[in-house]
């Protein structure tokens, strides 16, 4: 493996990057430094767990002026919380290099005057067309997450695009890399890099030999925690020791630091009389587990996702228990490597509560019964935000503990009230009242409910959970909203096109028949059953 400064980094960004504990290149960063760093467009499949903030962040500190006071380079993030988030990494090393990084909407000083700027589509649109900042001088543009980013809407996407200059770096990257995000780099993209290279993206399905099952565990950005339950929980079923891999030394430190002081002592590979071992080698931990003879076998845990296939192979290959701590965004990212790899990835068991278990199976009919009968579509807006940072299985597991509450059992305690989550919903307002609007596109226009909330959300601003209904008809649509929001739906709408067509936005004043047939389509269906662009 190449070191970063083979691969062209310069030796002030090693230095920050050293700092950071990151000495050694992933797989993706060595393929993808040297082709954004000579300013080449990329279309790669690569998310959350690669590393690529470092690999598309190193070419754009390189590159950019940093004593430009606007907007030189963009980084278009899924969610606010993203943006920020991949926007507080870049700042560390950006301080080495005296650039100004920002985010949009996230409480950021400034982020006008930022050189490498973070923001959703949406908020850029908005920023843009109050004048509040100008795409003329944009040199760069990173998609990061294109599937995430179509989700919420792809007119924001293909607007920005269209604006930006022509001879400024691309870069897109989507994990997977679907047909939609192929298309769309054939539109705006000239000549891209693909990493991987096409013909091994078509050549490598099921071509890994099973190796057997992983079980992985969706864990929260602070991991501490989770680390503590998993060694308690592996120490008291019996296992002599619990070996934990990790990035780098310092996180490798700081967890150490945190199990000794709960009790837990922690140390090097192969030391017999540490229950908990901490280990960034590899090769050398795989080395002593091998020759490792005493029973019960010991229990390996990454604690962050392994970057490549070689690195989960190391870590986990021909361990009875392992187990690995994944972010809800990092999936993808896990998925792809395990199937490379050869390992089929299994959730880690967890209890049902006994209280919970004999109620289950009536909550999976109400949920299906709500499926079936009910319209998802502002709901699944308004959770949107949840899904960066959880698990859409989490999102359920959660709503049906709130739905669990919210049932008096009528023995007990419970039956008096309800849980605090539970309460708090009780607390809201009362049904809202509705007003109907008429959208002059429908059906054979090609536009599904989705469109017409992301047109909502985007151009005027409007959460999901003041939208209503979604009744698409063959020419036009009808959508409920609050009222206090309809004359700003109008304005705001008017005007724009969604898929290409232009939209012309009224209250609804007549009769569904005279407005171009009396056909629509049913919309009572989840959002899971729509295409990627609806």
């Amino acid at each position: 493996m190449e070191s970063f400064d083979e691969l062209g980094v310069t030796p002030e960004l090693v230095d920050a990057l050293t700092a950071e504990g990151i000495e050694v290149p992933t797989a993706f960063q060595g393929a993808a430094l040297p082709v954004l760093l000579r300013g080449n467009p990329l279309l790669a499949q690569a998310g959350p767990g690669a590393g690529t903030l470092i690999a598309y962040g190193i070419p754009l500190l390189q590159r950019v002026d940093p004593e430009a006071r606007s907007p030189r380079a963009l980084v278009l993030a899924p969610s606010v919380e993203a943006a920020s988030r991949l926007a507080t990494s870049l700042s560390r090393l950006a301080q080495v290099t005296g650039h100004r990084v920002g985010a949009l909407e996230s409480g950021w000083a400034l982020p006008e005057m930022a050189s490498i700027l973070f923001t959703t589509p949406e908020d850029l649109l908005r920023s843009v067309r109050g004048s509040q900042l100008s795409l003329k001088e944009i040199q760069a543009v990173v998609v990061d997450g294109f599937s995430a980013l179509q989700a919420r809407g792809r007119e924001a996407l293909e607007t920005i695009f269209e604006s930006l200059p022509k001879e400024g770096q691309r870069v897109l990257l989507g994990q997977p890399l679907s047909e939609d995000a192929e298309a769309f780099a054939r539109a705006h993209f000239s000549k891209a890099v693909h990493i991987p290279p096409r013909a091994a993206q078509a050549g490598r399905a099921d071509a890994s030999p099973r190796r057997g099952e992983v079980s992985y565990r969706i864990v929260s950005e602070e991991k501490e925690g989770e680390v503590l339950r998993i060694v308690a929980a592996i120490l008291a079923e019996g296992a002599h020791h619990a070996l934990l891999f990790f990035k780098t030394e310092d996180q490798a430190a700081d967890f150490g630091d945190f199990l000794n002081l709960h009790g837990y002592m922690a140390g090097a590979v192969g030391e017999a009389d540490f229950p908990v071992w901490l280990s960034t080698e590899e090769l050398q931990a795989r080395k002593i587990l091998d020759d490792w003879t005493d029973s019960p076998p010991v229990v390996t845990v990454s604690v962050d996702v392994p970057a490549e296939p070689d690195s989960l192979d190391r870590r986990h290959g021909g361990q009875d228990s392992a187990i690995i701590l994944v972010r809800s965004r990092e999936l993808p990212h896990l998925r792809d490597v395990a199937r490379r790899t050869g390992y089929r990835l299994v959730p880690a068991k967890e209890p049902v509560p006994t209280r919970v278990s004999g109620e289950l199976e009536r909550l999976r009919a109400l949920l299906k019964r709500t499926i079936k009968e009910e319209e998802l579509a502002p709901y699944y807006l308004a959770l949107e935000p949840l899904f960066q940072d959880h698990a859409p299985g989490e999102v359920a597991a959660a709503a049906m503990a709130i739905l669990k509450s919210r049932q008096p059992s009528g023995k007990g305690p419970e039956s008096e009230g309800h849980s605090a989550a539970a309460r708090e919903l009780s607390k809201g307002p009362p049904p809202k009242a509705w007003v109907r609007l008429f959208v002059a596109v429908g059906e054979k226009d090609g536009v599904g409910p989705g469109d017409l909330l992301g047109a909502i959300a985007g151009e005027a601003g409007v959460e999901g959970s003041q939208v209503g209904k979604i009744d698409i008809r063959d020419t036009f649509s009808l959508v409920e909203v609050v009222p206090g929001v309809a004359d700003k739906i109008i304005r705001s709408l008017n005007g724009t096109t969604i898929r290409g067509r232009a939209v012309r936005v009224d209250h609804d004043r007549g009769s569904p028949r005279g407005r171009g047939g009396s056909s629509s389509r049913s919309h009572r269906k989840p959002p899971g059953d729509r295409s990627p662009n609806s």
